[in-house]
């Protein structure tokens, strides 16, 4: 009770002086990402998304005005997120809080930006309800409903008549399903069954097998991006799920850019629904690619994950030019809750003022080998997609 006590009372100091820091010129952005644990493979795709934008834009931010980086590792943990998010707010007495990779993780901190009264954007983490636990909340990302329920739509007007869902049993992996699910049932599909694995090194080959002996027409396969996507269409390949006449569809989760390399063949045929892909010819697309592998120098592939990471500083550093490094925490979340650009990687994006979701286009994506690689390739879209998940759940 006295810890609680003292928690309180520090997110209320911190809250107290947050005027009297927004009008400093240096601004304080705390960074909590998965520097380690079973997402750090994303985390670091994120960071390096975040560190390329501002090194390619600090030079437009106001005269005087500079921003100062602190990150802090959360281990893909909601109790270490929730340490770092309090160690940043009372100590470190941040302006901002960024980030953030696992829904979990996300879920513990919203709450103490409400308590706090300090922004939370979040680059990443898909957990739908994030948003509703805090005012002081933006997403710049996308939802796996935003993804799903497309998706789910699309495989019905296939005419697959049956389905089996298969997904990490985590925040993410229960709304994937569920969006899934629920595109697919309403245009007509039934699904089979619903299976589940663990979040943190799963075997997938039992599951693989279960759905091979179902003979479902496809097969709905949701992992968090990175190798853990590249173990799963292993199974895939060595149980011969495909041979036996079964679709692979998933959210872009199962496809990131990065792995592609590493999944190959394996990968070619798959349709997945994602936000972004470093194949498309958007002109900004291709000045951030000619950015990263500039700097990276063709070590690393950049993916969805660096690609939010992105938009999210651009999001940031527009709030900080729109008020000259001066702001409030509401001031700053009114800005961020009526943005748009155009200049986005993924095309044109804004944040929904009602829920402080981002609205955006959703890709529909085939995989095949071109050249000896396996690549992406847009084949269709739907426009300017809200969040389905709070329009079929409504506040109360």
């Amino acid at each position: 009770m006295l810890r609680k006590k003292f928690i309180a009372t520090a997110l209320g100091t911190a809250a107290a002086v947050f005027s009297l820091a927004a009008s400093a010129q240096t601004i304080k952005i705390g960074v909590i990402n998965s520097y380690s644990g079973f997402l750090a493979q994303p985390g670091d795709e994120m960071q390096k998304g975040i560190d390329l934008y501002i090194k390619e834009n600090e030079k437009t931010l106001p005269a005087g005005v500079k921003i100062e980086i602190i990150k802090r590792d959360d281990g893909a943990n909601p109790e270490t997120g929730k340490r770092v998010a309090q160690e940043l707010i009372t100590r470190d007495r941040v302006n901002l809080l960024f980030g953030v990779i696992a829904s979990p993780v996300g879920a513990a901190v919203a709450p103490l930006t409400a308590e706090a009264k300090i922004p939370l954007v979040i680059t990443n983490a898909a957990g739908a309800g994030i948003t509703r636990m805090s005012p002081y909340v933006v997403r710049a990302s996308f939802t796996l409903w935003q993804q799903g329920v497309p998706l789910g739509q699309w495989a019905a007007k296939q005419g697959w008549k049956t389905a089996i869902t298969a997904v990490s049993d985590f925040i993410p992996g229960h709304d994937a399903e569920g969006a899934f699910t629920k595109g697919y049932v309403d245009g007509g599909g039934k699904v089979l069954s619903a299976l589940r694995f663990p979040p943190a090194n799963p075997d997938f080959a039992p599951f693989i097998q279960r759905i091979k002996d179902a003979k479902p027409d496809a097969a709905f396969l949701w992992v968090p991006a990175g190798a853990q996507a590249t173990g799963m269409l292993k199974a895939v390949r060595d149980l011969g799920l495909r041979e036996a006449g079964t679709k692979i569809i998933s959210t872009q989760d199962l496809a990131p850019d990065e792995e592609l390399p590493n999944i190959g063949e394996m990968g070619a045929g798959m349709i997945t629904a994602g936000t972004y892909t470093i194949s498309s010819d958007r002109p900004a697309n291709k000045a951030f690619l000619a950015a990263w592998e500039k700097e990276y120098q063709g070590k690393v592939i950049p993916d969805f994950v660096s690609a939010h990471g992105w938009d999210g500083m651009m999001m940031v550093f527009d709030m900080i030019k729109a008020t000259n490094g001066k702001f409030t925490s509401d001031e700053a979340m009114k800005f961020f809750s009526n943005w748009k650009t155009d200049k986005s990687l993924r095309g044109s994006i804004s944040i929904d003022p009602a829920t402080r979701d981002i609205v955006q286009d959703i890709y529909i994506r085939r995989h095949e080998m071109k050249d000896g690689k396996l690549v992406t390739v847009e084949f269709d879209s739907i426009k300017a997609v809200k969040d389905p998940w709070k329009e079929l759940n409504p506040v109360k």
